[in-house]
């Protein structure tokens, strides 16, 4: 026994290689005969404990968990490998006869898939030795030799057996006990190699001196030693028939298709006898040393000489036949007459490729898999030899490989190619990137072509599924989402969503959402909306303020749950205020004292006199703080008119004193919002006599557009020196009561509230002792002292409370002013608190002075 390892060069894959290793093994070697070991031989890694390794794999030997394991065994009852060790043995004796009964060289194969990583090809030729002699079909030959036989003339004899191969088998004949010298022996071959005895006669027999001689036949093979076996000879000296056939030519060499059908006609043999009657009849049969399997594949007609085909051809398992014919006349004591009929077979096309799948990847391929992973080992075969067996072999819409060419056929649809190996061997590798988003498992399907006429195709096909990779981000569907909200609103409230959208699967693509840190001016983003991190639904924090805040901008931030790294991206999301009707017009010119402002007109001022300008603000935007002013009571002879957009009042009667010398109009001023808001005021318009009294404004027809800040200024610096004075009264009154400094909220109750259009009711005098001071809390951060002011018990019986609060910047083209009023009253009462602050200016005018019960209080804050 002894081994032949081949190089080792082909690389499968980065981690997967293809060794080729050699063995021989003598025959008839017991069970348990170790022929090699595979992991030493081949210079194998050690492959990973039996608890580390998984197992799969494919082929046709058993699954193993051991580092070894067999895809491919032709002879799985005989050879065997140690799944862990790697040894390759003998599982029972091997016979080689029996085993290549017809072949000359006696090989066996095996594919070891070793540590999971390199595939071994393994060969093993099973040597022949000398364990048979050789043999002859029987004990002794009966020959008739005619008398008049020539010298030189020929008779075949039957061949010995020798199931032994090369050295071992028959290698030639010897002829004994021939003491006359009356025979020879000569050994032909055949093309098969084969040996063959013919007798020849040496000299001419005399059947009268002898009518019988003994000879015998040894056949040696060529064993050390020789083996031999013997036949004894029996030849019968007859008397001669003068004249034997004779063939047109000793031998014939006849082409035949290998798929000639049954009935062919192989060649028709003619042999001729120069005898009449019965000696020159010939008949046809085989010789009798022809093999049993040229027997049941030719026929011969013993009369006519017409060889035909009798059974199925086959170029792959013989491609050459010798027919050995004898022809003999009837007559007696016939020398028969012989010819050699050599068939050679023609292939055809008649096998279509064989597509085996050594080994294919088991589970699924990872999409992040370079180009170039192999996915399976293939063997391609085709038992056509020549054209016909050339191959040509591609993946199924892929790139081709091997045989001089791929095939025809749709291409670039499946991202897999065939690379070409040793041995008929193909690699199915990864020929691009994959993607599973675009295609999640493929249907590879390998296609085989031999180049026979018409060629012949087959096909087999294999699953490969793709393995997901966190490898795309969560996409937004947008770049910037617009968000509406109305101000108010309700904190909590749902504001919209985002999506974004990741392809890949399980926790590469659950999706996650946050908001990334920013800041509205100082304020954290955080403070004003909230994002669900499972949906993306946006809520609001806080109630907007579109006064304040008209729009603001934040990030949202996607993020998946991909491992070892999640991938993420962002958004931009802008919120915008929708401004709601929410602030109510103040009347801020002329100055109101509840409600009410009285107005002095010179007598004789003319058509067209500029009686006031009504001023009004608005704290909203848009048509929300769009204003238009009119008179809407007490103009009914139409002695005034008031400009809609501007306020400004004019006379539109130049004698209207003499109409009525006081006239009390109700100013209303309302915005166009929805629902729209409105305030309004009452006005009385005096009629006087001579100049108007000092401080009050001077206004005529040609001056239309006067200072308002300076009264304004002066109004309420008196107001705040009033206030301030009946404030200290009342500090020093109360601080028996309460030793703590505390800042105050001011209310003013009125215990009787006339009717607009009289103006004639009882006034009460309000003295500063009626007025008490109530115990608040700083709400502004600068500071400011609330009052509130209440009305004395002895002022009415039923108190009004008002608490408003405002500031109001004198730097502000709109100054915020609230007014007080009853609820009775049907004038409208602007909703919201204006701050009531320890510093008024005001007109000094006193409560006995005032035509009406109504107070005005107006506040500056940061005065």
């Amino acid at each position: 026994m002894y081994l032949s390892i081949c190089c080792c060069f082909l690389l499968w894959a980065p981690a997967l290689t293809l060794k080729n290793l050699n063995y021989s093994v003598p025959e008839e070697q017991g069970a348990g005969t170790v022929i090699g070991n595979i992991g030493k031989d081949a210079r194998l890694q050690p492959g990973l404990p039996p608890a580390e390794r998984g197992g799969g794999g494919g082929g046709g030997g058993r699954s193993k968990s051991g580092s070894y394991r067999v895809l491919e065994n032709s002879a799985p009852h005989l050879l065997d490998v140690d799944a862990d060790s790697g040894l390759l043995y003998t599982k029972q004796r091997i016979d080689r006869e029996s085993l290549c009964r017809h072949n000359a060289k006696c090989q066996l194969s095996l594919e070891v898939f070793a540590n999971d990583k390199e595939i071994c090809m393994i060969k093993v030729e099973i040597q022949d030795i000398n364990d048979n002699a050789p043999s002859f079909p029987s004990d002794q030959i009966e020959m008739d030799i005619s008398e008049n036989a020539a010298p030189g003339t020929r008779f075949p004899l039957t061949s010995a057996h020798d199931p032994d191969a090369g050295e071992n088998g028959l290698r030639t004949y010897l002829l004994t006990r021939d003491d006359h010298g009356l025979f020879a022996l000569d050994v032909k071959s055949r093309g098969d190699g084969t040996k063959f005895p013919e007798l020849v006669i040496q000299k001419a027999l005399d059947r009268e001196q002898q009518n019988h001689h003994t000879l015998v036949l040894t056949a040696l093979d060529g064993g050390e030693p020789p083996r031999s076996a013997t036949v004894q000879i029996n030849v019968k000296v007859i008397d001669s028939n003068d004249n034997s056939p004779v063939f047109e030519a000793p031998s014939y060499l006849v082409e035949l298709p290998e798929n000639a059908p049954l009935g062919t006609v192989v060649i028709d043999l003619n042999a001729t006898d120069a005898d009449e009657g019965p000696n020159g009849e010939v008949i046809y049969s085989f010789s009798s040393y022809v093999p049993d399997r040229v027997r049941e594949l030719f026929s011969i007609d013993p009369k006519t000489g017409l060889i035909r085909v009798k059974g199925n051809l086959d170029y792959e398992e013989n491609g050459m036949l010798e027919i050995d014919v004898q022809a003999r006349d009837m007559g007696p004591n016939p020398i028969p007459a012989h010819c050699k009929v050599t068939v050679k077979l023609i292939d055809r096309n008649d096998n279509a490729p064989s597509i085996g799948f050594v080994s294919v990847r088991q589970g699924a391929l990872s999409e992040a898999a370079p180009p170039g992973t192999v996915i399976a080992l293939v063997r391609v075969t085709d038992r056509d030899s020549g054209k016909n067996g050339q191959l040509q072999c591609r993946v199924l819409g892929g790139g081709g490989a091997g045989g001089g060419g791929g095939l025809g056929g749709p291409g670039g649809s499946v991202p897999f190619k065939l690379e070409e190996n040793y041995d008929n061997f193909y690699t199915v590798v990864t020929d691009r990137p994959l993607d599973r988003e675009t295609q999640d498992e493929y249907n590879v399907t390998i296609v085989a072509r031999d180049g026979g006429s018409p060629p012949l195709n087959s096909t087999k096909s294999f699953a490969v599924k793709i393995l997901d990779e966190n490898d795309n981000p969560p996409r937004f569907t947008k770049g910037l989402y617009v968000l509406q909200v109305h101000e108010n609103n309700i904190p909590g409230e749902y504001l919209g969503s985002v999506l974004a959208q990741d392809p890949d699967l399980g926790q590469n693509g659950t999706v996650s959402y946050s908001i990334l840190p920013s800041h509205i001016g100082d304020v954290s983003i955080y403070t004003y909306v909230s994002v669900n991190p499972t949906n993306g639904a946006i809520y609001a924090l806080r109630s907007f303020n579109y006064e304040q805040t008209k729009a603001f901008e934040f990030k949202v931030l996607a993020k998946d749950s991909g491992a070892p790294a999640h991938l993420e991206s962002n958004a931009t999301v802008r919120v915008t205020v929708l401004d709601v009707n929410d602030n109510a017009p103040v009347i801020v010119l002329p100055t109101l004292q509840n409600d009410t402002a009285e107005l002095q007109v010179p007598r004789n001022a003319g058509l067209g006199y500029l009686v006031s300008t009504v001023r009004a603000l608005d704290s909203d935007f848009g048509e929300s703080g769009r204003l238009t002013y009119e008179i809407v009571d007490g103009n009914d002879d139409h002695l005034f008119e008031i400009d809609p957009s501007s306020g400004e009042i004019r006379t539109l009667h130049p004698f209207w004193e003499d109409v009525t010398p006081v006239v009390e109009l109700v100013v209303k001023v309302t915005d166009h919002g929805k629902p729209t808001l409105s305030a309004v005021a009452k006005l009385i318009i005096r009629s006087v006599s001579g100049s108007l009294p000092e401080g009050v404004p001077r206004v005529n027809g040609e001056q239309h557009h006067w200072d308002m800040s300076l009264p304004l200024i002066v109004t309420l610096s008196t107001i705040s020196i009033i206030l301030l004075a009946a404030m200290i009264t009342i500090a020093v009154k109360c601080k028996r009561e309460n030793k703590e400094i505390r800042t105050y909220n001011c209310r003013i109750a009125e215990y009787s509230h006339p009717q607009l259009g009289g103006g004639k009711g009882k006034k009460k005098k309000i003295n500063k002792n009626d007025i008490m001071l109530v115990q608040s809390e700083v709400e502004e951060r600068n500071a400011m002292n609330v009052m509130n002011v209440v009305s004395s018990p002895s002022l009415a019986t039923s108190p009004m409370y008002f608490d408003y609060q405002t500031r109001l910047p004198l730097s502000s083209p709109r100054s915020e002013v609230m007014y007080l009023k009853p609820a009775s009253n049907n004038l409208t009462v602007p909703q919201g608190h204006a701050g009531c602050h320890t510093s008024f200016t005001g007109q000094g005018t006193n409560a006995s002075e005032t035509p009406a019960t109504r107070m005005s209080i107006i506040q500056v804050g940061d005065f």
